[in-house]
C-alpha cells in the first residue's frame, strides 16, 4: 500500500477529483486530499472528509503552516488533478502560495498532473511552455482531450476521464517504487568533484569540476535503495548538504587523497563509479610558502610536473575489484573524435564501462546539460542520455542495476 496525494486546485473539473480518489482507493492505496480555497467551491469538505476518513488540507487563514511539510514527507505520489493554467504556472514557477504547490515543491515524490482549460488557455504559448518546463523536470503531464468545455465551447482542453488518470498515474507510481528497489542491498562508490593539486599554501592546479553529475548520481542510486559513499574533492557544501539521507561523504582534496579515500571505499563496494575529473599532473614539489614576485626580477619560476596516479586503471585491474567499474572520460571534439579516445580508455582503463561526457561552453561543466554516451568495454555504445544531470543520473543508474542483476544469473 501506498500513501497518495491527491491536489485539487480550483477548475470545474473539479468535481471529477473523488473519482480519481476513489480509483487510487479500490486499488488499496491510502489516500491524502490537499485543496486549494478555490477549489471548495466545486467540491466541499465534508465531500472530501466522507471519502477519505480524515479532514482535508487546505490553505486557509489559521491553518498550521506545517502541513505540507507532513504530507510531502509520506507522500508516494502527487495526482495534481484538476491543474489549471494557473496552478500550471505556479508549479512551473515555483511558487508556494497554496497547499497544492507548497507539496509539491516540499516532496520528491513522483508528480502527475492532469490539466484542464479553455482550449485557448492549454494552447497559449505561456501555458505550453510551463508544461515543458514541468516535463523537463520529471513531472508526469496528462494532456487535455478534445471535447465539451465547461464554458460551453468545443475543443482541447477537457479532463481525460478519472479512471484513466487513475490508471496512468498508478502506472507512474508502480515504475517508480519499482526503480526505487532496483539496488536494495547494494554498496556503491561515487567519486565526485574535481581535484586541486598545490603549488603553494593559495595556489594550485584544478579543473572546472563542481561535482554535480557525481551527486546526481549519487542521490538516484540512493533513491534507488543503495548505499551510497561519496568521495567528493572540492565541492560545495550546499551542494553536498541536498544528498539523501544516509549517504557517506568523504572529503578529500588532491589526486592522492582521492586514491587512498576510493580504494579503502571500494573493499567493500558492488559499483564504483569515478565521476571526478582527476588531475593528471602535480607539481613535484609544492613550496611550503607563499611564492612571490620579485619586482627585480623577471624570471618566473618553473613548476615540474610529475604524474598523478590513474587511479580508474589501477582499481580496474586490480584483484580487488567491485563487480562493476565505471569511468567516466570529458572530452571535447568532434564526434569521430571523442569516441575514438572513450574507446581507446575503455580498453586500457579495466572499466565495464565509460561514460563519455562531451563538455564545452553550454555543456557538461556546473549546471548545465550533459550529453554521454555510455561504451562497454570493447568500446561499443551501448547507450546514450541526454539531458539534465538528475535526467542522465537515472539512465545510468538503471544500467547499472540491471547490469548487476545480469551478474546474479
Amino acid at each position: 500500500m501506498a500513501t497518495i496525494v491527491v491536489g485539487v486546485t480550483g477548475g470545474v473539473a473539479a468535481f471529477k477529483a473523488p473519482i480519481v480518489v476513489r480509483e487510487c482507493q479500490r486499488a488499496g492505496h491510502d489516500v491524502y486530499v490537499a485543496a486549494t480555497q478555490a477549489s471548495l467551491d466545486f467540491v466541499g469538505r465534508s465531500t472530501w472528509e466522507g471519502i477519505t476518513s480524515r479532514p482535508v488540507v487546505v490553505d486557509i487563514a489559521g491553518e498550521g503552516r506545517a502541513e505540507h511539510v507532513e504530507l510531502a514527507r509520506i507522500a508516494d505520489l502527487i495526482i495534481v488533478v484538476p491543474a489549471t493554467a494557473n496552478s500550471l504556472a505556479h508549479l512551473a514557477a515555483g511558487f508556494a502560495d497554496d497547499m497544492v504547490s507548497l507539496t509539491v515543491l516540499a516532496s520528491d515524490a513522483p508528480v502527475v498532473v492532469a490539466p484542464a482549460m479553455h482550449s485557448n488557455m492549454w494552447l497559449a504559448p505561456a501555458t505550453q511552455a510551463n508544461v515543458r518546463t514541468l516535463r523537463e523536470r520529471g513531472v508526469h503531464v496528462i494532456d487535455p482531450t478534445s471535447g465539451a468545455l465547461g464554458s460551453g465551447d468545443s475543443g482541447v482542453g477537457r479532463l481525460p476521464e478519472p479512471e484513466l488518470i487513475a490508471r496512468q498515474a498508478l502506472a507512474v507510481l508502480a515504475e517508480h517504487q519499482q526503480a526505487s528497489c532496483a539496488l536494495a542491498g547494494r554498496r556503491l562508490v561515487v567519486t565526485a568533484g574535481g581535484t586541486r593539486e598545490p603549488i603553494d599554501p593559495v595556489r594550485f592546479l584544478g579543473n572546472r569540476s563542481s561535482g554535480r553529475q557525481g551527486l546526481a548520481i549519487a542521490s538516484a542510486a540512493a533513491h534507488a535503495g543503495g548505499s551510497v559513499q561519496v568521495i567528493a574533492a572540492n565541492i560545495e557544501s550546499a551542494l553536498l548538504s541536498a544528498l539523501p539521507a544516509g549517504v557517506q561523504v568523504t572529503r578529500v582534496g588532491s589526486a592522492l587523497q582521492m586514491r587512498d579515500a576510493t580504494i579503502a571505499a571500494v573493499a567493500r563496494a558492488d559499483a564504483l563509479v569515478m565521476t571526478a575529473a582527476v588531475a593528471d599532473f602535480r607539481p613535484e614539489v609544492a613550496s611550503v610558502s607563499k611564492m612571490k614576485k620579485d619586482p627585480t626580477n623577471e624570471d618566473v619560476p618553473t613548476i615540474r610536473l610529475i604524474r598523478n596516479p590513474d587511479i580508474l586503471a589501477e582499481i580496474g585491474h586490480s584483484e580487488q575489484r567491485p563487480p562493476l567499474v565505471v569511468g567516466f572520460a570529458a572530452e571535447t571534439g568532434t564526434d569521430e573524435e571523442i569516441l575514438a579516445y572513450g574507446a581507446d580508455k575503455a580498453a586500457r582503463k579495466g572499466a565495464d564501462f565509460i561514460c563519455l561526457n562531451r563538455v564545452g561552453e553550454s555543456v557538461g561543466f556546473g549546471d548545465v546539460p550533459n550529453d554521454i554516451r555510455l561504451l562497454d568495454a570493447s568500446g561499443r555504445i551501448v547507450g546514450r542520455y541526454v539531458g539534465s544531470k538528475d535526467e542522465v543520473a537515472t539512465g545510468l543508474v538503471g544500467h547499472m542495476a540491471s547490469f548487476l542483476d545480469s551478474l546474479k544469473r
